[in-house]
């Protein structure tokens, strides 16, 4: 037996409408000013790309970090400047697998958005161990150390602009016989003036 099935569809019509207005009342501030970083996410991927026959690599991107600052010029200390640095933990295997370095990861800085003054910069970029070059030149390798993702020099002529954001390709550089499997590493930045 066959059953059919039939929709009807009514014309709809409109009968009225209605606007609401909406307010509201900010206050202004009688708090401090702060001075805060935000990271747009707590975790990124690296994937292989551009291996060669010697040596893999990984690459991905460190999420947006945001430099917030609320304070008027006269709450910042004269002379102060902020900056973000970020240290790389080693990458820890899942399956016992020999740790790879934090010297195998390495970064290049963006300022995305410095704001108009110009006195906003990004860091230099962090090279890693697998990269030639002159180990006695005090170059540094690997995100090891306290490396520099950017910086205000003069918190207090930049406040009025109130944001600024940045990110940084980042690389992860390994001998091509790294053992397989999957790997964490915590990648720790953090704000200072």
């Amino acid at each position: 037996m066959l059953v059919g099935i039939a929709g009807v569809a009514a014309a709809e019509e409109q009968y009225g409408d209605g606007a609401v207005d909406i307010g509201v009342q900010i206050a202004e501030l009688t708090e401090p000013g702060v001075l805060a970083m935000t990271v747009a996410n707590t975790a990124t991927t690296l994937t292989e790309n551009g291996s060669t026959p010697t040596q893999r690599q990984f690459t991905g991107q460190l999420p947006t970090v945001t430099v917030t600052d609320t304070r008027t010029a006269e709450e910042i200390p004269a002379g102060a400047g902020w900056y973000v640095i970020g240290t790389s933990s080693d990458f820890i295997g899942d399956a016992g697998q020999p740790a790879i370095g934090a010297g195998h990861l390495g970064w290049a800085p963006h300022l995305i958005d410095g704001g108009d003054s110009g006195l906003v910069a990004e860091g230099d970029v962090v090279d890693t161990v697998m990269d030639d070059g002159d180990p006695d030149a005090g170059a540094p390798y690997g995100l090891v150390d306290q490396e520099l993702l950017a910086l205000a020099i003069d918190s207090g002529a930049i406040a009025p602009e109130g944001q600024w954001t940045a990110n940084a390709d980042l690389y992860l550089r390994t001998p091509a016989n790294v053992a397989p499997g999957a790997y964490t590493a915590t990648l720790t930045l953090s704000l200072f003036e």
